[in-house]
């Protein structure tokens, strides 16, 4: 009869594990699932350049097998980190592309990816893309004809192309 009592009540503790695990993948899936929507409708940044960038979706497999108890740790913090906009929705963040075309603009002759990363961290220090990112998305920017890529020697530099067709700094 004891044999029987200890055996339900491991029975029982074994259940409550399991509940606890069934709930953290039910937090894990939802997660997922929100990750996995902004990354679909997220269609304006190549896809090469998307999800490379901390904090976005689009890792490889092994990564996302590593990311796993990450994100169910995560789930259970409460509240999500995103900034609030007016009337409880989650501000969406300015896209990295729009980001370094806007400092393109901002400069009359063509800027290597170095120096366009170092101005993004500066004037934006909650964005800390790798040198990849920046180059991935700069490329991006140049295959939808919205920059020029110029190479000086060893160098590649860019340029925002004007509306006009007319490239600033020269050709």
């Amino acid at each position: 009869m004891e044999q029987a009592a200890s055996d339900l009540e491991d029975n029982r503790r074994q259940q409550k594990e399991l509940q606890r695990q069934l709930d953290a993948l039910r937090q894990e899936e939802k997660l997922l699932l929100d990750i996995l929507n902004l990354a679909e409708h997220s269609t304006t940044v190549p896809e090469q350049a998307r999800g490379t960038e901390p904090g976005t979706a689009g890792t490889d497999a092994k990564e996302k097998s590593t990311s796993r108890p990450r994100a169910v740790r995560a789930a259970g913090r409460g509240p999500s980190r995103k900034a609030k906009a007016p009337g409880g929705r989650a501000a969406r963040r300015p896209l990295l592309g729009d980001l370094l075309l806007d400092l393109l603009k901002n400069h009359d002759e063509p800027r290597p990816a170095k120096e366009l990363r170092e101005e993004l961290i500066e004037t934006h220090p909650d964005r800390v893309p790798t040198p990849q990112v920046v180059r991935n998305t700069l490329e991006g920017l140049v295959a939808k004809g919205l920059i020029q890529r110029h190479k000086q020697d060893r160098s590649v530099m860019y340029t925002p192309i004007a509306s006009g067709g007319v490239v600033p700094g020269g050709h």
